[in-house]
């Protein structure tokens, strides 16, 4: 059997690639697309890569049993939409397709919030100008984070939108959630682990439906209130995209062959990850598990992981997907692990390597150093140090530590097998 995690290089993003099955019956699953400038350098070759090894023919279509857009965050979808736009096209050309996505799972935010996509575009466009769509910083005072999460409102529902042509030209491709009838993917307690085929079980472990009740209540307050970005009142929407729309909406998987497991976390929160696990009865109220391979949530940021998180969930792999961009992986998500596992047997997994991380977290850091003053903050963060700051300098200090860390080469395909070695 075959059960291997394909790591892309995606940016600030994630793009990641299962293999299960059998050599002579293999299985795919795509995971998010990454941000803008990762499907042409980095998918679109691995998934050609991936035609040549099964010996496929020109015209006949490389089959993807599950496409997952784990939210809407653009450094997750923007690629998928480059992926999904060749495929409309090549099909409205009458040209052959290259991929067959037999299904794809996905919560768009309109569905999420309970709204219609017109009454929430109207509602985005009215409190923060049209330009919020399209994901423009400092747009109606919008925070940048905010930002990028109005423009991946559009992203999403141009997904579904390509999703739906495709649909209607083959109804065996891109149905939607066709597990959960349509509807969104999320757990809800009844949840039972769903058998993709090939040896791959799958178990939702989040979005929580309560959570997602929770979030369309207040989605909903914010709608009738239709707050105007011009009034000094913040708009409820720009408080919770950072900490509550991606996180509640990412989608959190257990992915199982032959007793070996993957999690797939997206950008959820680690408390809300651990909540989930209990919710599917994956693991005990307070207690823990050990997988093969954890996607350590949101790039690695120490706002999405205690201590408590690795202490609850353990893995042989921890794959850290960013590039330093808004600080991520940072400092002191790496601190947690180490005081945590310390010299236990596992390996860390980074897309990029040490220094060029520090290179964006050190832009980053000074902006945020910039804006902090600009706002006279009372105490703003001081001027970066390489030695306290750096992630060089951390791993210097802690060779042991460091001889973990291995780095996805560019151009260059990067497997963590579990079962048999995939070989390509």
């Amino acid at each position: 059997m075959i059960f291997s995690l394909d790591v892309r290089r995606a940016q600030q993003g994630d793009c990641l690639i299962v293999h299960y099955g059998t050599k002579e019956e293999p299985g795919l699953m795509l995971i998010d697309g990454g941000p803008a400038q990762v499907y042409k350098p980095e998918l679109k070759p691995r998934l050609a890569q991936i035609r040549k090894a099964r010996g496929l023919q020109d015209n006949a279509p490389l089959p993807i049993d599950l496409l997952m857009v784990s939210h809407i965050d653009s450094d997750h979808i923007v690629g998928v939409l480059e992926l999904t736009k060749e495929l409309v096209d090549a099909a409205e050309s009458q040209d052959p397709l290259q991929l067959k996505v037999r299904r794809l799972w996905y919560n768009t935010f309109d569905e999420i919030i309970g709204n219609s996509p017109a009454e929430l575009l109207s509602s985005v466009t009215t409190s923060f100008g049209a330009a919020a769509l399209r994901g423009e910083p400092d747009t109606e005072g919008l925070d940048p984070t905010a930002a990028r999460v109005l423009a991946s409102v559009d992203q999403g529902l141009r997904l579904r939108d390509d999703a739906r042509k495709l649909n209607s030209l083959n109804p065996e491709s891109f149905r939607l959630n066709p597990e959960f009838d349509g509807k969104l993917v999320m757990t809800s307690g009844k949840s039972k682990s769903i058998a993709l085929g090939r040896g791959l079980n799958l178990t939702v472990a989040g979005p929580m439906k309560a959570e997602l009740l929770n979030l369309q209540k207040e989605y909903d307050t914010f709608l009738k209130k239709k707050v105007k970005a011009k009034e000094k009142t913040k708009p409820p929407l720009a408080s919770f995209t950072d900490t509550t729309a991606p996180n509640l909406s990412s989608i959190v998987v257990l992915a199982e062959v032959s007793n070996k497991k993957i999690l797939l976390t997206g950008d959820a929160r680690g408390d809300k990850i651990l909540e989930g696990l209990e919710l599917a009865k994956l693991i005990a109220k307070g207690g823990g598990m050990h997988v093969d391979i954890l996607k350590v949530p949101h790039h690695g940021s120490d706002r999405n992981v205690d201590p408590s998180f690795f202490q609850r969930l353990t893995a042989d792999h921890y794959v850290f997907s960013g590039n330093g961009e808004y600080g991520n992986p940072e400092l002191e998500t790496f601190k947690m692990l180490l005081e945590v596992r310390g010299k236990d047997k596992y390996t860390i997994h980074l897309t990029y390597p040490v220094q060029e991380l520090d290179i964006e977290r050190k832009k980053n850091w000074e902006k945020e150093q910039q804006k902090e003053r600009a706002a006279k903050k009372k105490e703003p963060r001081e001027n970066w140090s390489p030695a306290k700051h750096s992630l060089t300098s951390f791993f210097a200090a802690n060779r042991d530590f460091a001889n973990k860390v291995r780095v996805v080469e560019a151009n260059k395909q990067y497997v963590i097998n579990l079962l048999d070695t995939l070989g390509f």
